[in-house]
């Protein structure tokens, strides 16, 4: 991350927020956190987030990520989550799927 937590969050310095814990303890751009321990909270963070979105996830996308996974270089899979991010964070969605 080149930039500061605070760009991307309303966390501002000395305000007393978990942002301040975790900038002063893991650095203000994670420096001091693994790839590895990154992608964790970023699975536990997404898992959370979609949980909390109204409707059903189709069957093709749960193939369409094994695909992915299993075709894609690791570049290339972390390149689908940056796009993927950007547009959940702006809005660029599709309307929910309801299945009745």
């Amino acid at each position: 991350m080149s930039r500061p937590l605070g760009y991307y969050t309303n966390y501002t310095p000395g305000d007393d927020s978990l942002l301040e814990r975790v900038e002063e303890k893991y650095g203000s751009g994670f420096e001091k956190i693994s790839k590895r321990e990154k992608l964790v909270i970023l699975t536990v963070l997404a898992s959370h987030i979609g949980y909390e979105l109204e409707g059903d996830v189709r069957s093709e996308i749960f193939a369409l990520a094994k695909e992915m996974r299993d075709q894609l270089s690791l570049s290339d899979q972390a390149g689908v989550m940056e796009a993927i991010i950007s547009q959940v964070r702006w809005g660029q969605n599709a309307e929910p799927i309801h299945h009745s």
